[in-house]
């Protein structure tokens, strides 16, 4: 372990109700200045259709995760000790000027990508991913895995509105900024506006696998696929926390029924190891809408997950031939 990476606070020396409340309970730092992975919050849902309150969302899962503890009960990784990781806070957001929130976010990732950090992020409702993708593939498309209930390529919202929480992925591509044939979908549900709906998405090349699919496949079958269409290129992962039942995780601001559960959900995400991934976040976490915390301990641990496969991607690059 290197001595200089930072270190959560020792829940067996300060308990987890006390102190500040930082992701992890990590160091809180000003900038992502000599980390190899920066979480960071993303306080908005200015593209929320419905019911609004992901906003609240990186100060709620930052109290949850004060249940993560340093190893990682299966794969035994130990991301404190091979990758240098911190709290870089909250990104400034504009919650009355939608273009100018996307404008900030889009600015805050830039500055964690500029300095060598791989940005692992809690939103904030699905559009804040838009922003996000904005920065880390900004030289070139990224391929994506996408967790969710919807696939949100719809084109525009309450007249010729571009920008809500059910449009980022088709921007994203329209912008140039995803490959769409290397993007899936996985868990996709639940009654939609059209019969075509997912028309456009298909035929620019995403793979969409349904709910109904994944159930027959099972999760192993269906991410060794995953994998295949996000290959070897840079690849980003989108956790909307509405992937998993609502059962499960009902603080959401457009729950569907019969989703996966945490189990799947947190099986999905080790298999992601060993890809490429540029940057990752959880979002869609609506404290408001939460019954004692199970939705924002659910997007701790998910966020935990994706921490422990970026991190030994992470230790992995550092190795030497």
């Amino acid at each position: 372990m290197s001595s200089n990476f930072f270190q959560p606070i020792d829940a067996s020396a300060v308990p987890r109700f006390a102190g500040l409340s930082t992701f992890m309970r990590l160091p809180a730092v000003a900038s992502a200045e000599g980390l190899d992975i920066a979480l960071v919050g993303i306080p908005w849902d200015g593209g929320t259709t419905n019911r609004a309150g992901a906003r609240h969302g990186p100060r709620e899962i930052r109290n949850q995760s004060s249940l993560m503890r340093r190893v990682h009960h299966v794969s035994g990784t130990e991301p404190f000790s091979i990758a240098n990781v911190a709290d870089v806070g909250d990104l400034s957001v504009n919650p009355i000027n939608l273009l100018d929130g996307l404008k900030r976010i889009e600015d805050g990732i830039a500055a964690i990508v500029a300095a060598g950090a791989i940005p692992l992020a809690a939103g904030g409702d699905h559009l804040t991913t838009l922003p996000v993708l904005r920065a880390v593939a900004r030289d070139r498309p990224v391929g994506m895995i996408h967790f969710d209930a919807h696939s949100d390529t719809n084109d525009r919202y309450f007249g010729d509105n571009p920008y809500t929480h059910g449009t980022p992925f088709r921007r994203a591509i329209e912008e140039g900024l995803l490959d769409p044939k290397r993007v899936v979908q996985i868990g996709i549900r639940g009654s939609i506006y059209e019969p075509g709906e997912h028309d456009w998405a298909v035929a620019q090349g995403i793979r969409i696998i349904y709910m109904e699919e994944f159930v027959r496949r099972g999760a192993a079958n269906v991410m060794e696929e995953a994998r295949a269409i996000a290959g070897t290129g840079p690849t980003y992962v989108t956790f909307d926390i509405d992937c998993i039942d609502p059962s499960m995780a009902p603080g959401t601001g457009t729950p569907e029924l019969g989703g996966f559960t945490t189990r799947e959900a947190q099986e999905m995400v080790r298999l992601l190891d060993g890809l490429t991934i540029v940057g990752a976040d959880v979002v869609e976490v609506a404290p408001p809408f939460d019954l004692g915390g199970m939705t924002a301990l659910a997007g701790a641990t998910m966020m935990f997950e994706l921490l422990c496969v970026l991190a030994k991607s992470v230790q992995g690059a550092r190795a030497p031939d």
